[in-house]
């Protein structure tokens, strides 16, 4: 009978010596082992895709979930997808936008409801065979020197055994990065300072952004800090920029709710409701001009089918902030009263903001034409299942992405993924600051946001532990990244490109019977760029404006970086000339040829939220060139923005390098060029 290490909360980043691993246990199990070549652990989104790789790749395959749903926050809310540039998405990753996209009569898209996502990921699994295991959580682990041979697990909501699961390989796709720190790899929780990777957005950083309007008083009783301060505010003194500490950016809710009548649920008075939670929106709301009383107290984005995603906006809003500074580390039943916090600030928040009459009116007639969709969450009552853990643990492991990556000034030969976004962090906590007369003041500190950079490739070492550690584990989520880092890279389409890179990984190092800190890094990348569908299938190819090596220009064009762009520009004509996008080294075949139709001055990524976009040219002459022919069509730039326009299907021959070109002319409107795709038809 095998024994094993009993998970002992609050969760260790030490490992155990050898001799405890064998000497301590927990409990016999009753139930046979699941016997697989790779354990995936985290049913995210993340845990979806490298389970569905590792399938795709021959190999035996467990997904393991602790929860109800699969998907994580791709399918909790998050509808509206953070990219940066959507030319980094690729693999599965895309494909999954591509079949978000079907569902509602597109190529692709990025906005989306989430039982439609949730839909989506059950296919995958279903196309691959895989029956996740649903309800199950990490009780033990099991080392044999630095290789992991077995996990326990334990019922996450009672009522069934306890289960052992035996593999090779082992991914960690948990947003808390709960097996990786159970294996005794190192870690870091909360920020680094600036001085230790050589950064200065990490650390401490007290910025504007996110901010209350300064003069809020942060006592009970207005000028009277004997009288104790309001709920949600922190007794620190604020340290200088730049300062470490272990503070984690707040967490939310990312809301889907409706205004259509017919599927909406109101929004009711929640148990547990404490009213006095939301002086502080109230004073702010009373701080600030009449003039700026406007409904922007959460940022809404609109879904298909009269839905949002509702996300954090400004200094009092959905972020919960300060609430979640021991989430990483906690057990689990600290975290189920962590989350159950942040369920009913959210849920009360929404009450507040529709029902109590100190709100003004306006506020309170616009909160009121929302509720909760009948459509989504059914087990939950409505409301999303998925807290949004935008940071717990990060891997220390044999490279740490850092600021310098995400600018451009350190780059790495073993990318296997990339990266966009800007470097991201929300406040950390709240606290009481003295403005420039001397007055006390409530003030958010941590928000960063810091774009500018391009896309940006992600070190495959970053996902795998120090070679001491572990050689059988990859972390494709709570990857090694300083916290600055990891706020650009922590995209759920960047979490599913890094999944796939890791199950590939997993399966190289089966196959070559090596550690995955020793496998084969040029051959995963191959593999990646040459069969990124694991499927044999001809690879596609998607050419952008910004590829010069790809992309030739006569006349005049502007690049703009406005508008719903594909990548991180588009251009513009201003007056007639030419832009060819070149397909060289494209593999024979036949192919669906598409062209990127963007807006020019914004539009979102919603293609059904955008009309007619009169400040584009309405008959474009297009020529396509398959190798050996040319063939000519026109098409409408006005029409279907923020999507791709279909400019048929062509079979490309062994010759000429085949080619898009778009022709502008002196009409009285301009032509767009942005990115054309070359999709096999298989």
């Amino acid at each position: 009978m095998k024994r094993f290490l009993p998970l002992l909360p609050p969760f260790s980043s030490f490992p155990l010596p050898s001799f405890l691993l064998s000497f301590l246990f927990s409990f016999p199990l009753h139930a046979q082992p699941i016997m697989v070549d790779i354990c995936v652990y985290g049913g995210t989104s993340a845990g979806v895709m490298a389970a569905v790789s590792a399938s795709r790749l021959g190999k035996t395959v467990v997904l393991i979930e602790p929860g109800n749903h699969l998907g994580g926050l791709s399918a909790g809310g998050l509808g509206a997808t953070d990219i940066g540039n959507k030319m980094a998405v690729t693999g599965l990753a895309r494909d999954f936008y591509r079949r978000i996209g079907t569902q509602y009569g597109h190529l692709e898209q990025w906005t989306f409801e989430p039982h439609v996502a949730e839909n989506v990921f059950r296919t995958y699994l279903r196309e691959a065979k895989i029956t996740p295991l649903m309800n199950y959580r990490l009780r033990a682990v099991q080392k044999t020197g630095d290789r992991l041979t077995a996990i326990t697990l334990e019922p996450a909501s009672g009522g069934a055994e306890s289960r052992a699961v035996r593999a090779k390989q082992f991914i960690d796709c948990s947003y808390e990065g709960d097996l990786m720190a159970q294996a005794g790899v190192s870690y870091a929780v909360g920020r680094e300072a600036n001085a230790q990777y050589g950064e200065t957005w990490n650390g401490v950083q007290h910025h504007n952004k996110h901010q209350f309007p300064d003069g809020v008083d942060p006592y009970n009783v207005p000028g009277h800090p004997e009288s104790g301060l309001l709920w949600g505010i922190g007794s620190d003194t604020l340290p200088p920029n730049g300062t470490g500490d272990r503070a984690v950016q707040a967490y939310n809710y990312r809301m889907c709710l409706t205004d259509d009548p017919a599927n909406r649920v109101p929004i009711a008075r929640p148990d547990r409701y404490d009213s006095t939670k939301y002086e502080l929106l109230l004073r702010q709301l009373r701080q600030k001009a009449a003039t700026e009383l406007t409904w922007n107290l959460m940022h809404f984005v609109a879904m298909p089918n009269r839905k949002t995603d509702i996300n954090n906006c400004g200094g009092f809003s959905t972020d919960m902030i300060g609430a979640n500074h021991t989430y990483p580390e906690a057990s689990y039943a600290e975290r189920a009263q962590i989350i159950r916090a942040h369920e009913d600030y959210t849920k009360g928040l929404f009450y507040f903001i529709g029902h109590d009459p100190r709100m003004p009116l306006h506020l309170r007639n616009e909160m009121l034409r929302w509720g909760y969709p009948k459509d989504e969450y059914a087990d939950n009552q409505h409301f999303s299942h998925q807290l949004y853990i935008r940071e717990a643990r990060r891997m220390v492991g044999e490279y740490v992405m850092t600021q310098a990556n995400c600018e451009g000034s350190l780059n790495v030969p073993d990318g296997i993924g990339m990266a966009a976004y800007t470097m991201d962090s929300h406040n950390c906590q709240r606290l009481v600051v003295r403005n420039a007369t001397g007055v006390p003041t409530v003030q958010n500190e941590g928000d960063v946001q810091v774009g500018g950079f391009g896309p940006y490739p992600i070190s495959y070492r970053a996902l795998v532990p120090k070679t001491r550690e572990i050689s059988n584990l990859l972390v494709p989520v709570c990857l090694s990244a300083s916290h600055i880092a990891y706020g650009s890279i922590r995209m759920e389409p960047v979490f599913m490109v890094l999944a796939q890179s890791a199950a590939m990984a997993a399966a190289q190092a089966i196959d070559q019977n090596v550690t995955v800190q020793r496998i084969d890094i040029a051959q995963l990348q191959r593999t990646l760029r040459n069969n990124p569908m694991l499927n044999g299938s001809r690879p596609e190819r998607l050419l952008d404006n910004d590829d010069s090596k790809a992309v030739q220009t006569t006349g005049t064009w502007e690049r703009v970086m406005k508008g719903g762009k594909y990548g991180t520009s588009a251009l513009v004509s201003a007056g007639t000339g030419a832009v060819r996008f070149t397909a060289a080294g494209l593999l024979p075949g036949r192919y669906r040829v598409l062209l990127y139709n963007p807006t020019r001055q914004g539009g979102g990524g919603n293609p059904d939220q955008v009309g007619v976009q009169t400040d584009k040219a309405e008959a474009v002459q297009v020529r396509i060139f398959d190798g050996g022919k040319n063939w000519k069509v026109s098409v409408n730039q006005q029409l279907h923005n923020n999507d791709w326009l279909n400019l048929g299907t062509y079979v490309v021959k062994t010759g000429a390098a085949p080619f898009v070109e778009i022709t502008a002319t002196e009409a009285k409107q301009p032509t767009v060029a942005d990115a054309v795709l070359f999709l096999p038809v298989n």
